[in-house]
């Protein structure tokens, strides 16, 4: 019998990409998933939750959701988010508003109204996947790369106020992952710099990386199922980093 077996979470951005892969490797773990997206699909793994996470009536509907559903919560998993590639000078203002209200007003509002129950869990998880642009930057990023670190800051704070209440916070921090967020980029480079995919791929994508290859959405969902489980209860207030080797430069 698995350790997460009959616990509960809340994954968002589920439909896709990271969130799919860690829905369904925390299923896989016996815990129930409340699988958040802005319009979940009924054939999503988990228990599909349709949210605007723009607002705070989506991330507190989302959070009641999963106690109706489960009596429970054990583990929040805030992975939602979208870019936007501009130089400050030209970077549309609502594109900045967008950008922090889902990757980093959503995750402090999923950390409000889920601490009771976290704290009830008495071993409650929240688990923000935050890139590795929560510790570097990258030039015409603005908006995410000030949401990611962000972040990384209300991480270390929930990991301060729950080190007496039985709750525990990190970031996970991969670099660039095979997404189709981050396979739209690589045609979109493609164009715009009449190169090859393949070619984009390694001198442009993954040129921050020491490693030339992206990271499975699989490799992420393994480090959230460690970290949500008993095994990773000393990671609090610190990032997760899975770079393939960028911040060693």
């Amino acid at each position: 019998m698995s350790a997460l077996e009959g616990r509960a979470a809340i994954v968002t951005g589920a439909g896709s990409g990271i969130g799919r892969a860690i829905t369904e490797r925390l299923i896989a773990d016996g815990m129930q998933v409340l699988a958040v997206d802005l319009e979940a699909a009924s054939d999503a793994p988990g228990e599909p939750f349709s949210a605007d996470l723009s607002t705070r009536e989506g991330n507190r509907a989302a959070v009641a959701a999963a106690l109706e559903r489960f009596g429970r919560l054990d583990a929040v998993v805030p992975n939602a988010g979208f870019q936007h590639v501009s130089p400050v000078a030209d970077f549309a203002e609502d594109r900045w508003d967008a950008l922090l209200a889902v990757l980093l007003t959503s995750p402090f509002l999923l950390a409000k109204y889920g601490w009771a129950p976290l704290v009830a869990s008495g071993e409650g998880r929240y688990v923000a996947i935050a890139s590795a642009h929560a510790l570097v930057a990258s030039p015409f990023k603005a908006g995410y790369v000030a949401a990611k670190h962000g972040v990384m800051g209300l991480v270390k704070t929930l990991a301060l106020e729950g080190a007496t209440q039985g709750v525990t916070a990190s970031a996970v921090c991969p670099a660039f992952v095979r997404t189709p967020l981050v396979e739209s980029q690589i045609a979109a480079q493609a164009k715009a710099h009449g190169m090859s995919e393949d070619r984009v791929l390694e001198d442009v994508i993954l040129a921050p990386h020491a490693v030339k290859r992206l990271i499975e959405p699989e490799e992420v969902a393994g480090v959230v199922s460690f970290l949500v489980s008993p095994a990773g209860s000393a990671f609090t207030g610190a990032p997760v980093t899975l770079d393939q080797g960028w911040t060693a430069r």
